[in-house]
């Protein structure tokens, strides 16, 4: 590829070249204080990148206090807040996942870069004719379709970026629900011990009075069986507590050698009205700006390729001819591609398809987000009415029960096999509250995942 050129515009030409492709630069945080900056408006708490030694052991050194209790030195995971931050910038996943954003600023710097210039050398002789020929050629149409390309990479790191962002979010709400998971299930261990501890007993006083013959045969299974029942409930509930407290350990990327505090946090007092669930989904959902973002780097696309439908390859060069006993000859050379059997109708067509996916999956992120704050929004209404019909009236009834049950049988009204029934019917009042404690709490934490962060206060429509 040639061109007739003087030795002034080669010069000028080199050193706008160098000066366009300097341009573009990698950033010294990979894109990564804007993904963090988002997740902090909608968390409140900011993920961290461990790209170097000394961010990693930042990172490890804020896991070691936040785990730690400066009372006792203890490893102790205080409450959900301190699990979601441990999670944003301890769990190995989402560390791997963040790298993709490095990939995405690579590309997006690339695009904006020219093409290295190509170079060639040619020599022939003829007897004693000697001819030399050099070329230094460019890719004229990458050079046109820089602007474009630059824009389109643009479009597609923030769509990484949001993305990214909603991974966040999605840990952090995997997090906060296998936290409260952990506790509920620690808890329930926690009252079964006591509920086998108590079975125990009964079940020495019913052998005890079986041996004297004061209480009948089946009055004596039915304790046993009791018994039995409960040393089943408490190798069930056991395996449920390790397992629950694996899963959050998995998440923070720690071992599971920390403790839990004792109880689930106390419900709140009345949930916070909040205004048109549907149209915060739609505003704060990272997942519906991503596909926004997508659309519109498609669009861009398809525009690209239509344009460059008959012509995408163009180069430009510049040469210079030295031949013995001649002047040198300077020239130049364009070279194109001639759009004789592919006329870029597929490439037109495949880009158009992708760009209707495109706009397509849109709407469908669209709806996906309505749905999930309807649902979202819905079942933390019904938890958190269960969880509080079980806190204010179904516990303390039991418990009046159980007491008034005790002065029956101080008063030799009932038999103690009567007073034993009763504690086994408390006891599954009471598991069923922690349990249903324990799905607010996961609700809750749904919810704020489904609207792409904390809901905000406003009037019930």
């Amino acid at each position: 590829m040639m061109s007739h050129v003087s030795r002034p515009w080669r010069t000028a030409a080199v050193a706008a070249c160098t000066l366009l492709a300097g341009c573009a630069q990698l950033s010294p945080d990979g894109g990564f204080d804007q993904l963090a900056q988002s997740s902090s408006a909608r968390l409140g708490q900011a993920p961290a990148w461990n790209r170097t030694p000394q961010q990693t052991q930042a990172s490890k050194e804020r896991v070691r206090q936040l785990l730690h209790d400066p009372a006792d030195g203890a490893a102790r995971l205080a409450n959900a807040d301190d699990a979601v931050q441990i999670a944003l910038i301890h769990n190995p996943d989402l560390q791997a996942e963040f790298a993709q954003l490095g990939v995405a600023e690579a590309d997006l710097v690339q695009a904006g870069r020219l093409p290295n210039p190509g170079f060639s050398f040619k020599r022939t002789h003829a007897g004693d004719d000697l001819k030399i020929e050099r070329s230094l050629s460019l890719g004229l149409m990458r050079l046109l379709t820089l602007p474009a390309a630059s824009r389109i990479e643009q479009r597609r790191f923030e769509q990484v970026r949001l993305w990214l962002a909603g991974r966040v979010l999605t840990v952090a709400a995997q997090t906060r629900q296998a936290y409260y998971r952990a506790v509920a299930a620690q808890q329930g261990l926690q009252y079964q011990e006591q509920v086998a501890d108590a079975a125990e007993a009964a079940h020495e006083l019913a052998a005890q009075m079986a041996r004297l013959g004061n209480i009948s045969q089946l009055d004596a299974a039915r304790e046993q069986f009791f018994y039995g029942q409960a040393q089943a409930s408490l190798q069930q509930a056991r395996r449920q507590a390790a397992q629950h407290k694996e899963a959050l350990a998995r998440l923070l990327g720690l071992a599971p050698d920390f403790a839990l505090p004792a109880q689930l946090p106390a419900l709140p007092r009345q949930l916070d009205t909040v205004d048109d669930i549907e149209q915060q989904a739609l505003q704060q959902r990272l997942d519906v700006q991503a596909a926004r973002t997508e659309l519109e780097g498609l669009q861009a696309s398809l525009g690209l390729t239509r344009s460059t439908r008959l012509i995408n390859v163009l180069d430009l060069g510049a040469v210079r001819t030295t031949e013995r006993g001649k002047p040198p000859e300077n020239g130049y050379e364009i070279s194109l591609e001639i759009p004789l059997f592919d006329w870029g109708q597929a490439r037109v067509a495949k880009a158009e398809a992708i760009y209707l996916q495109g706009a397509q999956k849109l709407a469908a992120s669209v709806l996906d987000a309505r749905a999930q704050a309807r649902l979202a929004w819905r079942e933390r209404e019904d938890a958190y009415a269960l969880a509080r019909r079980f806190q204010d009236q179904l516990v303390p009834l039991r418990q009046r029960i159980a007491e008034e049950n005790v002065l029956r049988y101080n008063g030799m009204l009932i038999s103690v096999f009567a007073l034993l029934a009763d504690a086994r019917e408390q006891a599954a009042t009471v598991n069923a509250a922690i349990e249903a404690q324990r799905d607010f709490w996961i609700a809750d934490a749904g919810l704020q995942q489904a609207l792409g962060g904390h809901p905000q206060p406003g009037k019930q429509p």
